[in-house]
């Protein structure tokens, strides 16, 4: 059976494509920062468990990941940003879930409402870098001055061409 490839079908899985690309390296750049700081966000030891790099991992380590999701999606691209932290946090909840990973001493698995809560927290710094990345990809934020010319106002001069006219109480004629 021979399926028509139409330019539309053609752009359509191509950003599926790069979208998919994407949110792979974001997934491994979120990896490899996990990795890193040593820290798991499924753990809960008590107020000693919330250190600099537990807080990193949640903070700092999905903003970096974001960053570059935007750039190899475009835009867009914060929005497939919050992907990532899902995934890898997904998949490592599972992990120590099925008892692949074993939960050291004075540790336990947090309840999974509760690690929800820290995946969208992880989901919106990760989209909070896939703004910055798209940011970078545009150079500015915002609209460029070529899609302004609609909201630009008249210059000072042409204001002044303008007459003004009084508006006239119409409830003051009605009397007379």
């Amino acid at each position: 059976m021979n399926f028509p490839m139409t330019p539309k079908i053609k752009s359509r899985l191509l950003d599926v494509m790069m979208g998919s690309v994407a949110i792979a390296v974001g997934v491994i750049v979120n990896a490899l920062g996990n990795h890193w700081t040593g820290a798991h966000l499924e753990f809960f030891g008590g107020i000693q468990s919330f250190d600099y790099a537990w807080a990193t991992t949640l903070f700092f380590v999905p903003f970096v990941a974001g960053i570059p999701v935007a750039l190899l999606y475009g835009f867009g691209g914060k929005l497939l940003a919050m992907l990532p932290p899902l995934i890898l946090g997904g998949y490592n909840y599972l992990q120590v879930y099925s008892g692949n990973i074993p939960v050291p001493d004075g540790y336990i698995l947090l309840p999974f409402i509760y690690w929800a809560l820290v995946v969208v927290v992880a989901m919106e710094f990760c989209a909070a870098g896939g703004l910055v990345g798209e940011v970078i990809i545009k150079r500015t934020y915002g609209r460029s001055p070529k899609n302004q010319e609609h909201l630009i106002h008249k210059h000072r001069r042409d204001r002044e061409e303008d007459e003004v006219v009084p508006m006239v109480n119409k409830s003051s004629e009605v009397e007379r």
